[in-house]
């Protein structure tokens, strides 16, 4: 399955994210942007993990989306999880490192939602420098990587000697080790004090006005601040791939196909879901294509501690 055909599951499950076209960035927050020259010192490659002892947990919700459900107990062993999200200055490295070639930069243009049509579009040029595309500017050295699929992220996390972490790894470290049962990773509620824990969609609908968590479109890895567990960006700013085949949970009664290049995507992101604010749950949870890139899909890797 090509790009092209993703993108119609991709608008069938509302999994990719923007910005209200009516609206310009806030003054300094269009996600640190900074054009890399020879002469910009590059980060180095985050290596920062966070340790999860391994147990037993309650996996899924009861009251969440379908495939949310039903709740059951699942095992982990010990493992560490990336503090944030790849950074754009981390995947150059690797991209430095082994001349890979991204799956959208193969295909020549990626998903990004067109506001003026409210639709998804395949934007040429569209890649993880450029994840609006060639006429928008660059993306900043610390934002998350976009625009890379699951091989590409794959090829990264085996790079740098980790692997992409499972979905039940995800949730439990969005839980701090299985212990929370919060709605988010960070409490109940998208707002906390007049603030926006998180870097999310406002609204129920794709003509909501935005900027009111500061943001239009992603945020700086570490912005909204650390979890119990000094974890960051476990819910919105870009969806998080994830190892597993998706499928649904046991006992579901959910219709489903199969598809083995399914792979399922944790945390929701900055832009408009039909899920709303359950996609940005420690439970939240969805799929897409392995091959597919969407200017709010990245990636955080995953290690084996014992």
């Amino acid at each position: 399955m090509g790009t092209k055909t993703c993108l119609i599951a991709i608008a069938i499950l509302a999994c990719a994210c923007s910005s209200n076209p009516g609206n310009k960035p806030k003054a300094g927050s269009e996600n640190n942007k900074e054009t890399v020259t020879a002469e910009t010192p590059q980060p180095v490659v985050q290596s920062e993990m966070v340790y999860f002892k391994g147990g037993k947990f309650q996996m899924g919700s009861a009251v969440g989306t379908p495939q949310e459900q039903p709740v059951h107990e699942v095992a982990v062993h010990a493992f560490k999880l990336d503090k944030h999200p790849v950074t754009v200055g981390d995947f150059r490295r690797f991209i430095e490192a082994t001349r890979h070639k991204t799956d959208a930069e193969k295909f020549g243009d990626s998903g990004v939602f067109d506001f003026k049509t409210n639709s998804w579009a395949l934007v040429p040029g569209a890649n993880w420098q450029y994840p609006m595309g060639k006429t928008a500017p660059p993306a900043g050295i610390n934002d998350p990587v976009t625009q890379v699929s699951w091989s590409d992220a794959e090829a990264f996390a085996t790079w740098a000697g980790k692997r992409l972490p499972t979905e039940a790894e995800w949730e439990y470290a969005a839980r701090c080790g299985g212990n929370s049962n919060t709605k988010f990773s960070w409490g109940n509620t998208l707002v906390v004090n007049g603030k926006y824990m998180a870097n999310v969609w406002q609204g129920s609908d794709l003509t909501a006005q935005q900027g009111a968590d500061g943001f239009n479109f992603v945020s700086p890895v570490g912005a909204f601040g650390e979890t119990a567990c000094g974890l960051t960006d476990m819910g919105g700013n870009v969806w998080n791939w994830c190892a597993d085949v998706y499928q649904p949970y046991p006992g579901s009664t959910m219709p489903f196909q199969y598809n083995p290049d399914a792979r399922s995507i944790r945390g929701g992101s900055f832009f408009f879901d039909q899920n709303g604010e359950n996609s940005f749950s420690v439970t939240g949870r969805a799929s897409n294509t392995k091959e597919t890139s969407l200017f709010n899909t990245g990636f955080r890797c995953a290690a084996n501690a014992d």
